[in-house]
């Protein structure tokens, strides 16, 4: 059994680990400070003897004792991250070093959940790790995307001057049960516009491309991770490499909920990248990890956590 810390702990992705990681025989400790995350994410398994729940903001230092780390807090849909974006920014760099000081401290191995969006608006397609990005470092976006950056550069300097074990995944568009129904992403957003039977809103022509992975083929992928030995550190993509159109997913949401929604079209966002889809080659070759579940199934499961969710009182 290994102590392990989870930060962003309630939020979606973070709630599943923390779950994962108590169904495998550890002891958890989730810490958020609840401006995404809910405490409907863990209500399952909170009463749990060996999880614990730490209301906490990550930009202030934390003292604990832990065996492993993983730092997934941060907001990671653009209507949050853009609502505060110097506090986004904050979270990621202020949260990096705590957690890094934190790992040297009690001498913890620790994974940091980057993105996708470290590539900015890509010239290189699919995007290798060995890619440094296009991003715009003053637009809207860029408290995430730079944030994010530099939570990279802060942990593998950590490496290279405290001999910290450190290990950087980086997250491609993921979706599944726990994403909160109004954060502004695409999956999310089309399913409740489905359900709900409002217009589905595409913005530009829907020809920009994204590949939607799984929540439990991301979990699986850090866990695996986590695991490698301590020479392999990433940065790692993690994500689904069969890449979709925004107007196919939309006409897939549409079918699987059985909508009478019509596609609505809107002028495309400041710095919205054109494409996206991960080359995994490094992850297959290291991890042995692929995703394994398509997107019809893992969709029809989502519509059913939020048809739920919607007929709840």
């Amino acid at each position: 059994m290994k102590r392990i810390l989870v930060t962003g702990g309630a939020g979606f992705l973070g709630s599943h680990l923390c779950e994962r990681l108590l169904n495998d025989g550890h002891e958890v400790l989730c810490v958020d400070n609840f401006y995404t995350g809910r405490r409907a994410n863990i209500v399952n398994f909170i009463q749990k003897p060996y999880f614990e729940v730490l209301r906490h903001d990550v930009c202030f230092p934390l003292y604990v004792e832990v065996d492993e780390i993983y730092n997934l807090a941060c907001p990671a849909s653009p209507i949050h991250y853009q609502f505060d974006p110097v506090q986004t920014t904050k979270t990621s760099v202020h949260g990096a070093i705590n957690m890094l000081g934190l790992a040297k401290r009690v001498k913890a191995k620790i994974l940091q959940a980057s993105t996708s969006e470290v590539y900015g608006d890509p010239k290189v397609h699919p995007q290798p790790e060995s890619y440094w990005g296009n991003v715009n470092p003053v637009g809207f976006r860029s408290c995430y995307d730079e944030g994010k950056r530099c939570a990279e550069t802060l942990f593998f300097d950590y490496k290279r001057q405290h001999r910290l074990r450190i290990k950087v995944a980086r997250i491609f568009n993921t979706y599944g049960p726990r994403m909160h129904p109004d954060d502004g992403r695409v999956v999310s957003n089309f399913i409740m516009q489905a359900l709900r039977g409002k217009p589905i809103t595409v913005y530009g022509k829907g020809e920009q491309t994204r590949s939607f992975c799984y929540y439990e083929d991301m979990i699986e992928g850090f866990l695996r991770l986590m695991a490698s030995p301590d020479d392999f550190t990433g940065p790692v993509n993690l994500g689904n490499p069969t890449e979709f159109t925004i107007l196919e997913l939309a006409h897939k949401v549409i079918k699987l909920t059985k909508s009478k929604s019509k596609i609505v079209f809107k002028t495309l966002p400041h710095d919205d990248p054109t494409q996206r889809q991960p080359d995994i080659t490094l992850a297959r070759k290291t991890l042995k990890w692929k995703p394994k579940v398509n997107l019809e199934d893992g969709l029809q499961e989502t519509i059913e956590y939020f048809r739920k969710l919607k007929t709840d009182p």
